[in-house]
């Protein structure tokens, strides 16, 4: 299913091996007494990449990948997109979606949409088939409780049906604009490319943790098109991401031996020479998470299938089929989101063991200046949802939610030590739609 370099076993070995080092690496400097040093060069050496992905400053609130010039648009009529969406028990937000997408400004023939019920329990189905009488671009699939590959498994499910140009992958939770796909036209005429909507959260004035959610969804999307706009890695995030159908294809589909579908087919379409772009207005609107143990556990799974993906794809993440400068993008950001939370750890166990200071300080506060740093360049003039005031009490709240990943990636890779690799899907809940805005 992988066409490229892949090492799918050995997992257990493979996480004791990190975490072993990344815990040595925080270590180290309280037995080797050399002080916070190491951590400031380091942090130096870091900083020095991936500052400039959350500084630079986008032209305007609508800033977009650019469009191929007419000269290379070949034909001119609008690409056909197919609309994917797997539905697992979403009977409470499923009939608001379709009619969400049935609304899209698209001629029939050049708009499907295909919902997978995924072995619903709940009459998710059953609200599908109803729908479906109703509308001849609605066309559902069902799967039996228990079947195979998660998500991805759903979404397979449905290649063999599909006639259009490009994939549109969306949550059940998902709301877009009527005119989104009249918005991407130009950008579906180069299909050299996959293209990522921002992310942003409908439900946003709910409560202080889907305001922080929403904060860190927008500085997520300005650092990806940072990425971007210096030649480094774009990442697809799931919900709102557009593939063109044959670079799919050619990628052997979804890899239903992961929970991250989003993150394992980045690595793929990176590793066959198909950049991903991320799209700032229109978004994509989603339902953030309202309590702690919901955003832990799905959090969790994000943390798993990111590490995944570079245990799995490390070979050819070092063949030639990467570009020297995007495997130090790769490279940087895995030491910013993987190694340093798990540094953090063993600097402080050193710290109470050895009753000193931490050492590792200079890490943590680079991180901390270079979130605020992008959090102060995200645009203000947004469509969708309103991004809430980035300021004061928010930027503050914002800094103290970041941190929780420097326990969800140690408590992550310990786990993926402990246990071999079996997991049920562990979907996020959604409530109604209209009850979270």
């Amino acid at each position: 299913m992988n066409p490229v370099a892949y090492w799918g076993g050995g997992r257990r070995r493979k996480a004791a091996l990190f975490v072993a080092t990344s815990l040595l690496l925080g270590v180290l400097p309280h037995w080797l007494q050399v002080g916070p040093w190491p951590a400031l060069v380091a942090a130096v050496l870091l900083g020095r990449h991936i500052f400039p992905t959350a500084a630079w400053q986008p032209e305007s609130g609508s800033s977009s990948p650019p469009a191929p010039p007419e000269s290379a648009m070949g034909p001119t009529r609008p690409p056909r997109v197919d609309v994917l969406v797997a539905a697992k028990n979403e009977a409470a937000v499923i009939e608001q979606l379709v009619g969400n997408l049935l609304a899209l400004r698209r001629d029939e023939e050049q708009l499907q949409v295909w919902i997978v019920d995924d072995g619903s329990v709940d009459g998710t189905g059953d609200i599908l088939d109803r729908l479906q009488e109703r509308h001849s671009s609605l066309h559902v699939i069902h799967r039996p409780p228990g079947a195979k590959g998660w998500k991805s498994g759903a979404l397979n499910a449905v290649l063999p049906h599909l006639q259009g140009e490009w994939v549109l992958v969306l949550d059940a939770d998902a709301q877009v604009d009527p005119g989104l796909l009249e918005h991407l036209t130009p950008l579906l005429q180069d299909g050299s490319r996959a293209l990522q909507l921002r992310k942003a959260v409908h439900n946003a004035g709910c409560n202080l943790l889907t305001r922080v959610q929403a904060v860190e969804m927008a500085v997520d999307a300005l650092i990806q098109q940072g990425r971007i706009v210096h030649q480094g890695c774009g990442e697809l995030r799931g919900n709102g991401q557009c593939i063109p159908r044959q670079a799919l294809l050619h990628c052997g589909g979804f890899n239903e031996a992961t929970i991250t579908d989003d993150l394992d087919l980045t690595m793929r379409l990176q590793l066959h020479g198909v950049p991903i772009a991320v799209v700032w207005n229109p978004p994509v609107a989603e339902e953030a998470v309202s309590a702690i143990g919901a955003l832990w556990r799905q959090h969790q799974r994000w943390a798993e299938g990111g590490l995944q993906r570079f245990f799995d794809y490390w070979p050819a993440l070092l063949s030639p089929r990467l570009k020297p400068r995007l495997k130090r993008d790769v490279l940087a950001f895995f030491l910013l989101q993987y190694v340093q939370p798990l540094v953090m750890t063993g600097d402080v166990v050193a710290a109470v063991a050895g009753r000193s200071a931490p050492l590792a300080w200079p890490l943590t506060t680079m991180t901390l200046l270079f979130t605020v740093t992008a959090m102060l360049r995200c645009p203000t003039a947004n469509s969708g949802p309103p991004l809430p005031a980035i300021r004061g009490f928010t930027i503050l709240m914002t800094l103290v939610y970041v941190l929780h990943w420097s326990l969800v990636i140690p408590f992550v890779a310990v786990g993926m030590v402990l246990r071999p690799k079996y997991r049920v899907w562990d979907k996020t809940i959604h409530g109604s739609v209209t009850a979270g805005a």
